[in-house]
């Protein structure tokens, strides 16, 4: 006779939202195995994910791959209902394997099955609302960061002039430290050429008119002084460069190690998630 407790039926039933008696017949013909039992539930079409995707999702994780190569990458959020699941072996191990197949060519209909055997798993509402791919184009590389409790993770693509640059360890280097400073700086764009005119014309018309009492003369000056730190704060190139203590900008450090290296280096595109934030329209 199959060894399993009322407790065992009632968390299978937790976990999957059968009914009683069909998580207990899952379990007899288990032979108590939880796990088995939740796939044999499966199969017969009984476990109802749907039951739980109204619950709440504020908690999860940050999750990214990037392919042999560095050439293509990925970046995911995936949410859950609690912090103790979020930090579960079990649910980061599902997280892992999503990344590694958007990462592979993969859409979120195509781990829809994933996610649906994850809640039956793990017993809460799991949600898969936004991943971004980058695939190099010419030469560069691909690269990605999560920070440690991995409620932000960083997808950058840096580009190079010549082949042989993307190859040096001063370039992987760089790379790494431009990912580290996308999640300390949360910049919003890589640099001031990306800001829409109108947004950079509505900046100009607050900062003049924070100082319209000044001398005329002095208020040009003043709104373009107030424009540049505004571009310090928004524009990724324009950040003070955090491993030098914000004493050179990122624009000056990429210089410096383009023209060590006799090369041309450009941060092409980026992306910062952060768990539970609303996107940018």
């Amino acid at each position: 006779m199959a060894e399993f407790t009322s407790g065992d039926v009632g968390k299978l039933r937790e976990m999957t939202g059968a009914g009683l008696m069909d998580c207990k017949k899952a379990l007899t013909e288990t032979k108590g195995n939880r796990d088995a039992a939740v796939d044999l539930l499966r199969k017969r079409g009984i476990v109802s994910a749907a039951k739980k995707a109204s619950r709440v999702t504020k908690e999860g994780l940050i999750a990214q791959n990037i392919q042999p190569g560095a050439k293509v990458g990925v970046l995911v959020e995936i949410n859950c209902e609690t912090d103790f699941v979020a930090r579960n072996e079990t649910f980061r191990a599902f997280a892992d394997e999503i990344s590694r197949k958007l990462a592979g060519g993969a859409g979120l209909a195509d781990v829809e099955a994933d996610r649906v055997g994850a809640v039956a798993k793990i017993g809460e509402n799991i949600q898969v609302p936004r991943f971004i791919r980058y695939e190099v184009t010419g030469n560069g590389m691909i690269a990605a960061y999560i920070h440690t409790g991995s409620k932000v993770g960083v997808l950058v693509e840096v580009g190079a002039g010549k082949e042989q640059t993307v190859a040096h360890d001063d370039f992987k280097q760089l790379v790494r430290d431009i990912t580290l400073q996308i999640a300390a700086g949360n910049p919003a764009v890589v640099s001031r050429d990306s800001i829409p005119a109108a947004v950079i014309a509505k900046e100009r018309e607050i900062a003049a008119e924070q100082v319209k009492n000044k001398p005329p003369q002095a208020i040009a000056k003043i709104v373009e002084g107030k424009l540049e730190k505004y571009y310090a704060s928004c524009c990724l190139v324009d950040q003070g460069f955090v491993k030098r203590n914000s004493e050179v900008s990122v624009k000056e450090h990429l210089g410096s190690i383009a023209k060590q290296l006799g090369d041309e280096i450009l941060i092409r595109r980026f992306a910062r998630f952060q768990v539970g934030e609303t996107p940018a329209a």
